[in-house]
Order: structure tokens, then sequence, then C-alpha cells
């Protein structure tokens, strides 16, 4: 059922559409699950030294000794693989994540457990809710590929949050580090994994519904950790992920645009004007919408490994990875509705 037939008794207040009475229980389960990750992803970033102080004033000072202990013999776990664990990947509560969407996950060819695979993920969006396959088994994805372990990238500094970084490495989450991707893909284990949303906060900026601007022609760290390490190259299209919110205008040469960019060169991340639905109404508020989101993983590119690659070879694997996601992206666009004449716009 999309969003627009279940507000056939939606009441409009104010040119606000407000969620009916009538909704059914399992669409409510959906909407708390996304609420509780956001929250979790979010609201504990800035809520989580306020508890650690708390616990200071009244007495509890001895636990909070006892996790500065634990997060200094943890310390480099983020760049080590961290510790997903299957108990919290299959928690209920990512499958009502994934059916909110719905978010549906499509392959093209099978992953052999004998090799190690870099992942990159197009586009970003605002907040590249795509990632979240590989978060958890929300979509089936860890019982599709049992014998590959997954590991999505983020920034460092979402491990510098007490508590939040437990969370995120229980759900195969790692830093983006090239230190961190040598390890796990350099390892001389196979079936692993690590997925990187390769255009990152400068193509957050150009998360805009219809359109498919990736920054990807001068990201080639990648492909040379891919050569360092002999791992294959995987690209994966997001459907749908620039259609989650919707982004205040900000064209190049704009006043908008330039304080952005600002921002982001000084702390690293994009501060993005956007909204969504709310929690009881279709109109407007932080939540993302429900439109359907289909991510489709491309057949691996077979990569021998390079003690040291060259930057030619770099390059001639760059050139070749993009014509593969270009041709990934051509061959499934129109099956999720994206007309034949809107094509990819690399820069």
């Amino acid at each position: 059922m999309s969003e627009n037939s279940e507000c056939f008794r939606m009441t409009n207040i104010l040119g606000m559409k407000l969620a009916p009475l009538n909704t059914p229980l399992r669409r409510r389960l959906e909407t708390s699950s996304v609420l509780f990750h956001l929250f979790a992803n979010s609201v504990v970033n800035l809520i989580s030294g306020l508890i650690f102080i708390w616990m200071l004033i009244f007495g509890l000072a001895p636990l909070v000794f006892l996790y500065c202990v634990w997060l200094w013999w943890d310390w480099e776990s983020p760049y080590k693989g961290g510790y997903a664990s299957r108990y919290f990947l299959n928690l209920q509560v990512h499958k009502l994540c994934a059916s909110y969407f719905p978010l549906k996950f499509h392959t093209t060819s099978e992953l052999p457990d004998d090799q190690n695979y870099l992942i990159g993920m197009h586009p970003h969006g605002v907040c590249g809710m795509s990632a979240y396959h590989f978060m958890s088994n929300g979509t089936g994805l860890w019982d599709r590929f049992p014998k590959i372990n997954f590991h999505t990238c983020t920034l460092v500094g979402n491990f510098w949050v007490p508590l939040r970084r437990e969370w995120l490495m229980l759900h195969g989450v790692i830093n983006c580090s090239k230190e961190s991707l040598r390890f796990v893909l350099g390892d001389s284990r196979k079936g692993q994994a690590t997925l990187l949303v390769v255009g990152g906060a400068e193509e957050a900026l150009d998360a805009h519904s219809g359109k498919h601007k990736l920054t990807l022609l001068k990201r080639k760290g990648f492909i040379k950790i891919a050569l360092e390490t002999g791992a294959h190259l995987v690209p994966c299209f997001a459907f749908g992920e620039n259609d989650v919110y919707i982004q205040a205008s900000n064209k190049e040469g704009t006043v908008v645009r330039w304080m952005q960019t600002m921002v982001k060169k000084w702390w690293g991340v994009s501060p993005i004007l956007f909204f969504g639905r709310g929690i009881f109404n279709y109109t407007f508020g932080f939540m993302p919408f429900r439109t359907p989101l289909n991510t489709v993983l491309g057949t691996p590119i077979p990569v021998e490994k390079v003690q040291q690659p060259t930057q030619i070879q770099i390059d001639e694997l760059h050139s070749l990875y993009i014509q593969r996601l270009t041709d990934l992206y051509e061959e499934h666009k129109e099956k999720y509705g994206i007309a034949a004449d809107n094509h990819l716009i690399i820069r």
C-alpha cells in the first residue's frame, strides 16, 4: 500500500495532511522502528555526553570509570573490523524499518566467499538510507550471502560517541579510514566485504529528487585500496535514495551552497537543509517519506593485487568502474520509475 492510498480518510487542516486514526498497527510499528533508528543515530549523539555527566553527579562515577577503561581497551576495534553480532543484525526492529519504505535488495550475480569485496554505493542521498541493507538483516542480505561478512563504513567521528560506537559495531559498522579498509580487505581471511558510500558529504549536497549527480571523477582512493588489497570492486546503485527527503534549493553559485561548502570544509559534514514527513502527518517533519527504495548490487569487477599500483593502473580501473556503474544504472533505471532520458551526471 502506498502512502497516498493510505490517505483516503485523512484529515486536512490548514494545508497539513494528517494521518488517519484507523492506520493499521503494522504501519504504526514500522513508523516507530524508523523513529527508533533516527533517535539512535542523531539524538543519542547529543545526549550521550549529558548522560555521563548525570552519572558523575549522581554517584555513578565507578560505572563511568569502567566504561572509560573499556573504551581504552576497545579503542582500535573500529579500525579492525568491529564485532558484528548476528543477534543484533536480526532484531525485529530492522525488518520493520525495511518494510516502512519498503527497502528492497536485488542482486545481479553471486559473491563467492573465496574473495574479498569493496562495494561502492551510489548515490549518497541526504542520509544514505539504503546503506541500511548492510547494517542489518532487515532485507535478508546476510541470509542471502551467509558466508560474507559485511562491513559498512562511516565517518571516524561517529565512533567518538559513547555507547553509540558499540551499537554501530554490533551492526557491522567500521570507520572509513584507509587503515580500516586495508585491515579488513587485506586480511588473509576471505569472504569480507566493505560498503563505502563513495560520494560522501559532497554528493549529499546534490541529493535532489529526480536527479542523479554523482561525485566520483576525482574519487580514486577506494580504487587504490582495491588494487593494494586485491579486493574485487562491486558497483551498487540505490534507486529512490534521493527521494527519501526533500532538500532545499542549493544550486552551485548561490549563497546557500557557498555556506554549505564552507561548513563542510571546516567540519567535514554537510549542513543539509531538508524535510520529510511527520510522525502523524504527511506534509512536514523529520521522518523520511515512504518511498520505495530498490538497491541493485552489480557484478564484481575482478582486481589483481598490486603492492604499489601506478597512477595508470588506478585510472584504468577507475574508468572501468564508472562504466560498469553507468551500465548498471541504465539497465535497471526504468524498472524503478526513472525515465529513459534521465542519465547519470558524473563529476
